[in-house]
C-alpha cells in the first residue's frame, strides 16, 4: 500500500461567508452585543462590592484572589475555546458560556466563606474565557472586510462600555439596599436576555477551518498549564503571612515552564494543533500581543483596585465609588466610536494606539495625583481620561490581530490577544495585591498607577513599532 506515503490534496479554498440582510446583521450583532454586555456585567459588578464581601465573609487576606482567581481561569481558557470555535463554529460555545456564568454567578451570591467565592468565581472565569473567546472573533464571521467590521466593533465596545459603567453601580447600590449577595442575582437576569438574542438571531456559520477536526487535547492541556501555572505562582509564592508558599510557587512556575518547552514542538508536529505557531509568525503579532498585556494590566489595576482607593483611603461609600468609577468604563465607548470615525480614514492606524497609550499614561497619572480633599469633579475627569485611552486601544488590539490573521485563525488570534490581555491584567492586580499586602492601601495604589503610567507609555512605544499600512483587509 503506497497510499500512506502520497501527499495530502491541497485544501479546497476557504468558502466564501453567506450574504446577510442589515437586518440580519444587526440581530446578530445584537446577540453578540449581549453577551458582551453580560461579561461587562460580570467582571465589574463586584469591583464596588468586593470590599464589603471581603469584610462579611473576614476574607481580606484573599481579597486579590477573587480577581486573580477569575483572570486566571480566564487567561488559562481562551486560546482553547477560541482554537475550539474556529473548528466546530462560535455559537455554541457562546451559548454555552452564557449558562456558565450564570450559574456560577448564582453560586457565587451563595457563598458561605470566601474560599468558596474565589471556587465558583474561578468556574466563571471558564465561561468567561469562552465567551471572550468567541464573542470578539464573531465580528469577523459576519464583516470580512476590516474596516466595516471597525464600525460594528464599535457597537461591541460601546454595549461593553455602557455595561461595565452600570455595573459598579448597580453592584454598590444592590450591597446598600439588599446586601453583598443581591449583587451577583443580576447578571442571571442579563443571561435570560443574552441566551435568547443568540439563540434566536446569531446565524449558525459553517468554520472556515479545513484541516482535521481532531482535537489536539495533549496541546490543550499544556496550554492551560503554560498559561495558569506561572499566574498561579505568582499569587502563591507573594501572598502576605500564612498564605505564602513560596516552594509552591516556585514548582508552578518551573511547571509552566517546562509546558511551554513541550508545546512549542508537538505544534509544530500535529496535523491540528490547538496552538497554530502561525499566528505568531509576524513580528507585528509579537509586538501587539506584548501591548496588549500591557494594556490588560493597567486597565484592570484601576477597574480592581479604584474601589478600594476611594472606599477605604477617601471613606465614599460603595454607591459613590461606583458613581465616581462610572467613567472608567462608560468613556470606552466614547473613544472606541471616535477610533470607528478615524480608523478608515488612516493610512497608518497604528497611530491611533500610540495616542491611545499616550492618553492612558495621562489619565493615570491624573489618577496618581488623586489624595484625601480632592474635588469628585477632578476624579471623574481622571476616569474619563482612562476610558476614552481604553476606546482607541482594546478595539485596535483585536481588529489588529485579526488583519494580521488567515481566516481559518481569527478565532484563535483574536483568543491570543484576548489571552495576553487577561494575562497581563491577573499580573497586574497579583502585583498590585502582592505591594498592598505588605504595605497600605494607599501606598500598594500609588505604587500600581505608577507602573500603570510606565506601561502605558511602553505600549505606546509598541504600537508605534507595529506597521499596519499595508493590511487594509482579512488575509485570505
Amino acid at each position: 500500500m503506497l497510499c500512506g506515503m502520497t501527499m495530502p490534496p491541497d485544501p479546497p479554498p476557504p468558502p466564501t461567508p453567506p450574504a446577510h440582510s442589515r437586518r440580519d446583521l444587526l440581530m446578530g450583532m445584537a446577540g453578540v452585543s449581549a453577551t458582551v454586555v453580560l461579561a461587562a456585567l460580570d467582571s465589574t459588578i463586584i469591583s464596588t462590592t468586593l470590599p464589603r464581601v471581603a469584610e462579611a465573609l473576614d476574607g481580606m487576606a484573599l481579597y486579590a484572589w477573587v480577581g486573580t482567581g477569575y483572570l486566571l481561569a480566564t487567561a488559562a481558557s481562551i486560546l482553547v475555546f477560541g482554537r475550539l470555535g474556529d473548528m466546530f463554529g462560535r455559537k455554541p460555545l457562546m451559548l454555552l458560556s452564557v449558562l456558565i456564568i450564570a450559574l456560577g454567578s448564582i453560586a457565587c451570591g451563595l457563598s458561605q466563606t470566601m474560599t468558596q467565592l474565589i471556587v465558583f468565581r474561578s468556574l466563571q472565569g471558564i465561561g468567561g474565557g469562552m465567551m471572550i473567546a468567541t464573542a470578539f472573533a464573531a465580528p469577523a464571521d459576519l464583516f470580512p472586510d476590516a474596516k466595516q467590521r471597525v464600525r460594528w466593533m464599535a457597537l461591541v465596545s460601546a454595549a461593553f462600555a455602557m455595561a461595565s459603567g452600570i455595573g459598579p453601580v448597580l453592584g454598590g447600590a444592590a450591597t446598600q439596599a439588599l446586601g453583598w449577595r443581591a449583587a451577583f442575582f443580576i447578571a442571571p437576569i442579563a443571561a435570560a436576555g443574552a441566551f435568547f438574542l443568540l439563540a434566536r438571531y446569531f446565524p449558525r456559520i459553517r468554520p472556515v477551518h479545513n484541516g482535521s477536526r481532531k482535537i489536539d487535547w495533549l496541546g490543550a492541556i499544556l496550554l492551560v498549564v503554560a498559561v495558569g501555572a506561572p499566574l498561579a505562582a505568582l499569587e502563591l509564592a507573594f501572598a502576605s503571612g500564612d498564605h505564602a508558599h513560596p516552594l509552591l510557587g516556585a514548582a508552578l512556575a518551573l511547571t509552566g515552564v517546562a509546558a511551554i518547552a513541550a508545546l512549542i514542538p508537538i505544534e509544530r508536529r500535529v496535523r491540528s494543533p490547538i496552538f497554530p505557531l502561525r499566528v505568531l509568525a509576524a513580528p507585528e503579532s509579537r509586538l501587539l500581543n506584548v501591548a496588549a498585556m500591557m494594556v490588560g494590566a493597567v486597565m484592570f489595576v484601576q477597574i480592581f483596585y479604584s474601589p478600594l482607593l476611594l472606599q477605604q483611603a477617601l471613606n465614599y461609600t460603595p454607591s459613590e465609588a461606583g458613581l465616581l468609577l462610572t467613567p472608567l468604563v462608560a468613556a470606552i465607548s466614547v473613544g472606541s466610536i471616535i477610533n470607528g470615525r478615524l480608523f478608515p480614514k488612516q493610512s497608518e492606524p497604528q497611530r491611533l494606539m500610540v495616542f491611545g497609550g499616550g492618553l492612558l499614561a495621562a489619565g493615570s497619572l491624573m489618577v496618581l495625583l488623586i489624595s484625601p480633599g480632592t474635588s469628585a469633579w477632578w476624579i471623574l475627569s481622571a476616569f474619563f481620561v482612562n476610558g476614552c485611552a481604553l476606546g482607541f486601544l482594546l478595539p485596535n488590539l483585536t481588529l489588529f490581530m485579526q488583519m494580521l490573521s488567515e481566516r481559518r485563525d481569527v478565532g484563535v488570534a483574536s483568543a491570543l490577544v484576548q489571552t495576553t490581555r487577561a494575562i497581563g491584567s491577573a499580573l497586574g492586580t497579583a502585583v498590585v495585591g502582592i505591594i498592598i499586602s505588605h504595605s497600605t492601601v494607599l501606598n500598594g495604589v500609588r505604587a500600581g498607577l505608577i507602573l500603570c503610567i510606565v506601561l502605558s507609555l511602553a505600549g505606546a512605544l509598541l504600537a508605534h513599532r507595529v506597521k499596519m499600512k499595508n493590511l487594509v483587509t482579512n488575509r485570505k
